[in-house]
């Protein structure tokens, strides 16, 4: 049950670069209730495992209350995720996320019914603040999804998605600095231009 045994925890930390982390970063309070909780879950059943499981769910409780992330244990993230800020992030219990993934405030992955199906999301990919990802799509390897963007289709690997609904503006290595407004322009209208115009921002590096 130990931190010290759990590799996935030890990467998390290693994104944050910094001393005492956890005194620092409040999203680090939800991520390690997580990550605790997938430690519980590998144990083997009995007695042990039930008083941890009930131990979880009090921890999950305060931890949602207090930073307003939600990171089920049901949920699969891989090891290295990052949370920039907190507050009103929401993983749904079925989703997957990759390795050394990025997250920021408001960010929601999950389903656009009830029992519908839920994201896959690859490995280094970065969410804008208020991004939402819904329903049952796949967003590729390193990819960037922009700040208010609301994806409901799939994102091939190293594409940037942005937009309501999101579009993809760029692939593989085609740099973002390469958009010209009258592109965007071209992708979006009405509230969809105002989100990509933020996305842009948010994307150049403005956490």
């Amino acid at each position: 049950m130990s931190t010290a045994r759990d590799p996935d925890w030890h990467a998390d930390l290693q994104r944050c670069g910094m001393r005492r982390p956890l005194l620092k970063e409040q999203s680090l309070w939800a991520l390690w209730v997580y990550r605790f909780g997938r430690r519980v879950d590998r144990r083997p059943p009995g007695i042990v495992r039930r008083m941890l499981t009930s131990w979880y769910w009090l921890l999950f409780r305060a931890a949602e209350t207090a930073t307003g992330i939600s990171l089920p244990k049901s949920a699969t993230i891989g090891p290295g995720l990052r949370i920039w800020h907190f507050g009103g992030i929401f993983l749904h219990p079925q989703a997957t996320l990759g390795a050394n993934c990025t997250l920021r405030q408001g960010v929601t992955i999950g389903n656009r019914e009830e029992d519908g199906p839920v994201p896959v999301i690859g490995d280094d990919v970065e969410f804008g603040a208020y991004a939402q990802v819904l329903g049952g799509v796949r967003i590729g390897n390193g990819c960037r999804i922009g700040a208010l963007s609301v994806v409901l289709q799939d994102v091939p690997d190293g594409a940037t998605a942005v937009g309501v609904p999101a579009r993809v503006v760029t692939r593989g290595d085609e740099s973002l600095n390469e958009i010209s407004k009258e592109q965007l322009s071209k992708q979006s209208n009405g509230i969809d231009h105002m989100s990509t115009e933020v996305n842009v921002v948010q994307l150049k590096g403005i956490a």
